[in-house]
């Protein structure tokens, strides 16, 4: 399905041109592979998948050539866990925003107004697409306490979007791999510095075509810079195949994707939740987190949403296992750039929106708090209670061992356990299933296996014991609780 992220890339020739692009010299391959040679994080040793893999097609197509996902040439690459990496690790979760405040609005007080609004990182956009401005940019984001992740940079574009990566010179606009070392070196070295550097985009919404040498990118990066976080974004795409490849063939730390379920005149993408179920499937085949973005403005047949449906995005996005949330967008695109955008939180002249409060409430007083609780835990299942007819792709709720039954009003139930196979704890988050109406709901357990219950409550970031016994729920539109279900 089309996708309003491609209208706000830049193009090739504003890349090349624009960036101040340099020829490699023959002595920056020779001192890239000599770097490379001398690489203490490579590893002939180190168990990873690894393979050739041909040059792909820029277009979305069948999947062609084999997946190279650990070697380019120099033994295999260990793939760090994402436990291990900026924003996928730790305890704290994950909230980015794309397109945020232009070169000319990039201040201290803008990205101070970023983080004030619950925001943990930004991925850079909006005319940023020089080294100096990234630079800059770093700089401000370090001082605020926030992590960048870099898009648009002339290096890292030349050896992942707009090259391939093979060793056949022959090959039409391709670089080899020791030339692509050297533009990712070039790119490590210029922003490595800053403490905010999170990591790179490498591609954002790439066809299937391109997965073999993204594997490469993915696999460079990981050579020579261990510590970064890996990011590429991945189209809508009601395609299993297309998320699955993606996992298989590229190796990533991460599945990020964007689909955005509110149309216009009230309507809701009818395949918003099978798009979500095959992601969450395709993460949880490749054990990584997955991270997807939410709708903050109107665009072509889409509408502006509400402060619920911003809740609604979030939470439902959380019950189908979510372990990181973006904004799209954060300032708003101006309307030279066509797709009909309206304001997203910040306005094009820099005034908030009232997007931009209901944001910073969901970010700082929800999100991050029970982000934190969800955030090492595993999706389990996710079925939707109470509704009929399903919406496509959906499973409906079945009793378990531990949850007799739901009843009342739609809702979303996302079920999630330890990594502790020892544990046999529960936690199930319970999401509105509308946007516009409260729902009430009750959720009964079975007195036999179920020993304790605990609402969690966001604002003391604790569980709140209560009664073993049916749980009446009552949620605002887009709301969610979340419980635990301790085992006897």
């Amino acid at each position: 399905m089309d996708s309003p992220h491609q209208t706000l890339g830049p193009s090739r020739r504003a890349l090349l041109l624009g960036a101040g692009a340099t020829a490699l010299t023959a002595g920056a391959v020779s001192a890239a592979s000599a770097t490379t040679a001398s690489a203490s994080t490579a590893s002939a040793s180190t168990s990873a998948s690894a393979g050739s893999a041909s040059a792909g097609s820029a277009s979305a197509g069948s999947v062609s050539g084999a997946a190279a996902g650990g070697s380019v040439g120099s033994g295999a690459v260990a793939v760090p866990s994402p436990d291990t990496l900026p924003l996928t690790g730790g305890a704290d979760f994950p909230i980015g925003l794309f397109w945020p405040p232009h070169p000319y609005a990039s201040t201290a007080e803008r990205f101070g107004e970023i983080k004030d609004a619950g925001f943990d990182f930004v991925i850079s956009g909006n005319y940023a697409g020089d080294g100096n401005i990234f630079q800059y940019q770093l700089g401000l984001a370090r001082d605020a306490g926030l992590k960048m992740l870099i898009s648009d940079d002339i290096q890292i574009r030349n050896m992942s979007r707009w090259f391939s990566i093979s060793d056949n010179p022959s090959d039409f606009l391709s670089v080899t791999p020791a030339e692509a070392r050297a533009l990712y070196i070039r790119a490590r070295d210029a922003y490595g510095p800053f403490s905010s550097l999170a990591g790179f985009n490498f591609y954002d919404e790439p066809g299937p075509g391109w997965f073999a040498t993204l594997a490469k990118a993915l696999s460079i990066s990981r050579e020579l810079a261990p510590q970064l976080l890996p990011y590429i974004n991945l189209f809508p795409s009601d395609d299993a195949s297309y998320y699955r490849s993606f996992v298989d063939m590229a190796k990533p730390s991460l599945i990020s994707f964007d689909r955005y379920p509110l149309l216009s005149e009230g309507r809701e993408d009818a395949n918003y939740f099978h798009n979500w179920a095959i992601v969450r499937d395709a993460a949880l085949h490749g054990d990584i987190p997955s991270w997807v973005f939410i709708q903050t403005l109107a665009y072509n047949n889409h509408r502006e949403p509400t402060a619920a449906e911003l809740l609604w995005q979030v939470n439902i996005s959380l019950a189908y296992g979510a372990k990181g949330i973006q904004y799209f967008t954060y300032w708003t695109p101006e309307a030279a750039r066509g797709e009909g955008f309206g304001p997203a939180l910040i306005t094009v002249d820099g005034e908030r929106t009232s997007r931009y409060y209901a944001a910073k409430q969901i970010n700082t007083t929800w999100l991050h708090q029970v982000g934190r609780e969800l955030k090492p835990l595993v999706s389990e299942t996710v079925e939707h209670a109470n509704e009929t007819p399903l919406p496509n792709g959906t499973v409906g709720f079945t009793r378990t061992n531990l949850v007799s039954g739901i009843t009342g009003d739609a809702v979303v139930v996302g079920t999630f356990r330890s990594r502790d196979a020892a544990s046999s704890d529960r936690w199930l988050l319970v999401a509105n299933r509308s946007h516009s109406t409260r729902a009430r709901a009750v959720v009964s357990v079975n007195e036999q296996t179920v020993g304790s219950i605990g609402i969690f409550q966001p604002a003391r970031q604790k569980y709140v014991p209560q009664r073993v016994a049916p749980v009446p729920i009552s949620l605002a539109p887009g709301a969610a609780t979340l419980l635990k279900l301790t085992t006897k």
